[in-house]
């Protein structure tokens, strides 16, 4: 009876991403990255150097973002390339590169507002850390998101502080939740980033990573598999001492999803499984797959093994 009721719901065995978008916006809507000119803490010398160790920003970063470029005609480039696929269309502007809060809430309002005076623009998703919201910028957004769409995006990254330690990221696990709380409390939309295959972590590990973040106030949760990319320090970590990385096979991974789902709060919306890098920047894993295939390959699997998103949920 639960399994019929939840698949009844939400149409397929997760709480899909691409069916909560066609419940909130009436039209078929885009993001459409912005290159802003943002830094890190991490990066600037306020809390580290080096960045993230696996971080490389080219390796998600559309063609039309160009630091030399206008917001506003970063976003123009972003719709013209949708609207040669697609007729009628809105976008969200997703302020995508490094930390999208890293600057004094004045220059944020600039720049957001710039983004948000195209007519076609109906709202906007900033990518963050969780160190870097402030009561100020919490009392913008609860504000703008009156007028308009509005989704923070948390780079959570791990829920262990000593994998946040190793990777450089110069933020605890209770940065997260306090983030996360802060958000939630004031209704504004937040999502999680968590990436699965960090250094050091085990399955049992990333199996308690679905019971923690279940536990807290998330709307999106967006995973994907530890991608090594050039040009990274983790690339040089991993070509000098690869034994405490693990590179998923797809069907290795493809498991963990299902049984990271089964434990998942039923009420997060799964807005990503994967991540798929440009193959030139890619050490590993090379998957040969698209994120689609990998999408397909997990909801072929959940209907294999007649389970569902919350199955093994306790609240």
């Amino acid at each position: 009876m639960v399994q019929n009721k939840f698949i009844w719901e939400h149409s397929k065995r997760y709480n899909d991403f691409p069916s909560y978008f066609k419940k909130v916006f009436s039209e078929r809507v885009q993001k459409v990255s912005v290159d802003a000119g943002f830094t890190c803490p991490n990066r600037d010398g306020s809390k580290g150097v080096g960045g993230c160790t696996y971080c490389n920003n080219n390796s998600f970063k559309p063609s039309y973002c160009n630091l030399d470029i206008p917001v506003i005609e970063q976003v123009q480039q972003g719709i013209n390339f949708f609207e040669k696929k697609y007729d009628s269309m809105r976008f969200l502007a997703y302020f995508q590169a490094y930390t999208g809060t890293y600057a004094p809430v004045k220059e944020l309002k600039r720049l957001y507002d710039e983004a948000l005076n195209h007519p076609k623009v109906i709202g906007l998703v900033i990518s963050t850390r969780p160190d870097c919201i402030s009561d100020e910028l919490l009392d913008y957004l609860t504000d703008l998101k009156k007028r308009v769409y509005v989704m923070v995006e948390f780079g959570i990254e791990s829920h262990l502080d000593r994998t946040l330690k190793i990777i450089n990221r110069c933020h605890t696990f209770n940065d997260s939740v306090n983030a996360l709380m802060q958000t939630s409390l004031r209704g504004i939309n937040n999502c999680a980033h968590l990436i699965l295959g960090l250094p050091g972590e085990s399955r049992q590990d990333w199996l308690e990573q679905a019971v923690t973040i279940s536990r807290l106030p998330v709307k999106n949760l967006k995973l994907h598999q530890l991608q090594i990319h050039k040009g990274t320090v983790m690339e040089k970590q991993f070509l000098q001492n690869p034994e405490p990385f693990h590179i998923f096979s797809a069907d290795e991974y493809t498991d963990l999803a299902i049984n990271y789902l089964e434990l998942l709060n039923p009420e997060i919306i799964v807005e990503r499984f994967v991540s798929q890098s440009p193959k030139d920047m890619l050490i590993a894993p090379k998957w040969g797959l698209k994120n689609f295939e990998i999408v397909a390959k997990i909801e072929k699997r959940l209907l294999e093994r007649d389970t569902w998103q919350g199955r093994l949920f306790v609240s």
